[in-house]
């Protein structure tokens, strides 16, 4: 009879242990719910925008083409409104008047970064894009700004080099012999080629299959870091503890890379001779050790393999696609590539390398470029930024930290600024003489502070390899064979894979 009263109140002491436990843990998830929906209440002043689910916000609408739900969304709520991220409050501008408004009248406020778990994971906020606006962004973009000139397009030689990447490019293309292809790994090696002069001082060949493997990680990042997971990673931090998710897949190939990229820097960084730099990699180490006794400085070889991995990365990833786009919609159009041959035939003949002296005498090339860049928009939101202070825009109270989304999209389809914009049309760069004209909200590149460094680099690659290519080569596509012009989504939007003929001109 002992043993059974033991045995009853041991069976009760643990149902009671066991009714507390569950106690503590609905009273804790009781406690997570009201935090996160007091996260979710929106600032006083706030603008509005479309009601966002219990927890998760409006994340799942941001699940397909999130560029073109905020463009819709705009004309329900005007060109400034809200999103949930999960808790995280958003400010999304729509429209070429309020980004101008913000990025260039109030540069500097909407010059910061968020500081979302993403980013503080993947670069602890340091290196270059995501870096916080202050003085360690300031040193390293300029630092970033002078070495593009000092080793890329300031030389006067420079060209010559985009110029035999050129023709590796070209030559490797007629490998093919006219037989149908996937354009994107030469494309991609060419282009990542010419960052590849400016940070190491060398290019790799395109059977460089650690290069290669490195640059494939980085353009699958580019899609994760915008999947529904990295969203919700930015919401729920905690759910890093789970061993699926295509955010674990994110960490494991930045890690991968991290380690590729130590290598990397420790090779081309040897025979360094002080105060005379060969390439980046010499310039941020001279700049290492003259700010060694500055305790603000924040140079390091951790910031140090965060920017070139962030430089190679935005000195391929957009011009590589640009280039794709152009190649396909060439094929798509051929009088349309035909009026482009026509011209690098007249202006710079069939056996002279196109050079940029060219460009001002090529009005309808260059209208064809800006048409990919406006009609494609290879990224279409940016980067996320973030206010630096308090601001008031049109009315609205936008508190210091707040994300803000910049939809570039749909500046280059505001039908204020671009008539049919819907249409792939080059001649609206083209003024009744057929000459080349600015447009005003024309921003592939971004405005602002935070505009791409990159830009004037990225304009002269694309007509370079542009012309180069449409003067030894017509583009089409294998017979029975179009591509989806439905992009690829992600941080970027490319083309999905397809094949390609490149015939040799006679």
């Amino acid at each position: 009879m002992v043993t059974a009263g033991v045995t009853a109140l041991l069976s009760l002491s643990s149902r009671q242990a066991f009714v507390a436990f569950g106690s503590l843990v609905v009273t804790f998830l009781f406690f997570l719910l009201i935090r996160q929906l007091a996260k979710q209440r929106r600032p006083r002043g706030f603008p509005l925008g479309p009601t966002p689910l219990p927890l998760i916000g409006n994340i799942l609408s941001l699940a397909s083409e999130p560029h073109v739900y905020m463009k819709k969304q705009s004309e329900t709520y005007g060109q400034i409104f809200s999103l949930d991220l999960g808790g995280i409050s958003a400010v999304v501008l729509n429209g070429y008047d309020a980004i101008k408004e913000c990025l260039s009248h109030q540069s500097e406020i909407f010059a910061d970064r968020p500081s979302l778990p993403l980013f503080k994971k993947m670069t602890k906020m340091g290196g270059l894009l995501n870096c916080k606006y202050g003085r360690a962004w300031i040193d390293h973009r300029k630092l970033a700004v002078n070495s593009f000139r000092y080793f890329g397009y300031g030389q006067k030689s420079f060209e010559n080099r985009i110029s035999e990447e050129c023709m590796f490019f070209v030559d490797a293309i007629d490998d093919y012999k006219g037989k149908p292809f996937n354009p994107k790994h030469l494309v991609t090696n060419a282009v990542s080629n010419i960052t590849n002069l400016i940070i190491f001082g060398e290019r790799f060949t395109y059977n460089d299959t650690d290069f290669q493997h490195m640059i494939e990680i980085f353009s699958e990042n580019i899609e994760l870091a915008a999947s529904g997971w990295a969203f919700l990673y930015n919401a729920f931090p905690w759910i890093k503890i789970l061993p699926f998710g295509k955010h674990q897949k994110l960490f494991r190939n930045a890690a991968e890379v991290y380690d590729f990229l130590l290598k990397i820097i420790d090779r081309f960084s040897r025979n360094r001779v002080h105060q005379s730099p060969r390439h980046y990699i010499d310039a941020y180490f001279d700049e290492m050790e003259q700010n060694a006794s500055d305790p603000a400085a924040s140079y390091s070889k951790e910031n140090l393999i965060f920017s070139v991995g962030e430089l190679i990365i935005a000195g391929t990833e957009t011009t590589t696609n640009a280039l794709r786009w152009a190649m396909l919609y060439m094929a798509l159009y051929p009088s349309m590539q035909g009026k482009v041959q026509k011209e690098i035939d007249s202006v710079v003949g069939k056996s002279k390398l196109p050079s940029l002296d060219n460009k001002p005498k090529m009005p309808f090339t260059e209208a064809v470029l800006h048409e990919v860049l406006r009609f494609c928009n290879i990224a279409p939101l940016g980067i996320f930024r973030a206010t630096s202070e308090d601001t008031v825009v049109r009315g609205y109270s936008i508190p210091r930290g707040t994300t803000v989304i910049t939809n570039l999209y749909s500046v280059h389809f505001d039908e204020k600024y671009w008539r049919k914009p819907e249409q792939f049309s080059p001649e609206r760069f083209l003024d009744c003489h057929g000459n080349f004209i600015k447009r005003e909200a024309f921003a592939p590149f971004s405005l602002g502070r935070r505009h791409c460094l990159g830009e004037h680099l990225a304009r002269m690659e694309m007509f370079l390899f542009f012309t180069t290519l449409l003067q030894r080569f017509t583009l089409q596509f294998p017979q029975g064979s179009e591509p989806t012009l439905t992009p690829k989504l992600g941080m970027t939007l490319q083309p999905h894979p397809y094949l390609i003929c490149a015939i040799r001109r006679q």
